[in-house]
């Protein structure tokens, strides 16, 4: 760590918690954003800033004018351009240290164990409930500690699903697959500072999971309601007879 890394890094690195040698653990992590949309947007910028060593950001789409309004990734010169590639330019305008891969093509099958494998901590930012079962069942396999948020309209929700931990619950222990219909932000709206407020709260999670840090959401639920400002948070007991984890040793 050089003089420039301690001083851009020094609010992190007062912290006792995070010390030196916490900040070297950031460096050194590995991290995968799955969406480049309003959640992944503020979740891996925040990422970048703290330091995460290596980012792996999926999406197939591309910039769309209606996106701007939330998905602080991208500007108006980007639209008709890869989500990934708008993305990676921003990521590294905001930290030159980062080193960035982007994956355009649709996770599912093999492509998503290869890129679950090996990382250190999984966001799920997208907004569809395929991906989020696909990306949990492959997290599980593979004992990749996942964060997931959600937020549509008004409200927000954040859970930590860690295959690591045998007691912890998984994201088909909450959600049946095939039991639950998608509510996208593109049919339902959503107001534009709240997937900012849980995209943030999912890039603090994953901080916090890299660095073994307090206590993370794996067994709770967080709800938010942005109209009232409440947040609830829900325990959520691992299924014993899930599809997913329910066989888990």
């Amino acid at each position: 760590m050089n003089d420039d890394d301690l001083l851009r890094y020094s609010r992190q690195i007062m912290l006792p918690q995070i010390d030196i040698r916490g900040q070297e653990q950031l460096f050194a992590a590995r991290a995968l954003v799955i969406g480049a949309g309003g959640l992944g947007s503020p979740a891996a910028m925040y990422l970048a800033a703290a330091g995460i060593g290596q980012l792996a950001i999926a999406d197939p789409d591309t910039v769309e004018l209606s996106n701007l309004t939330r998905q602080l990734l991208h500007r108006d010169d980007d639209i008709g351009r890869l989500k990934v590639a708008s993305a990676r330019d921003t990521l590294c305008a905001i930290n030159p240290q980062l080193q960035v891969t982007t994956l355009v093509d649709r996770l599912q099958g093999a492509l998503l164990d290869e890129a679950v494998q090996g990382t250190d901590v999984v966001l799920d930012c997208s907004d569809n409930f395929a991906t989020r079962f696909a990306v949990n069942a492959s997290c599980i396999a593979h004992r990749v500690p996942l964060v997931s948020g959600a937020a549509v309209r008004f409200s927000g929700q954040l859970a930590v699903f860690d295959g690591r931990e045998p007691s912890s619950p998984c994201y088909a222990c909450l959600y049946r697959n095939g039991g639950e219909t998608d509510q996208t932000c593109a049919e339902n709206g959503v107001l534009s500072p709240l997937v900012g407020v849980i995209g943030a709260l999912q890039a603090l999670e994953a901080i916090k999971i890299v660095l073994g840090l307090g206590e993370n959401l794996a067994g709770r639920l967080v709800l938010f309601d942005g109209l009232a400002h409440e947040w609830r948070t829900l325990t959520l007991p691992r299924d014993p007879d899930c599809p997913v984890c329910g066989s888990r040793p």
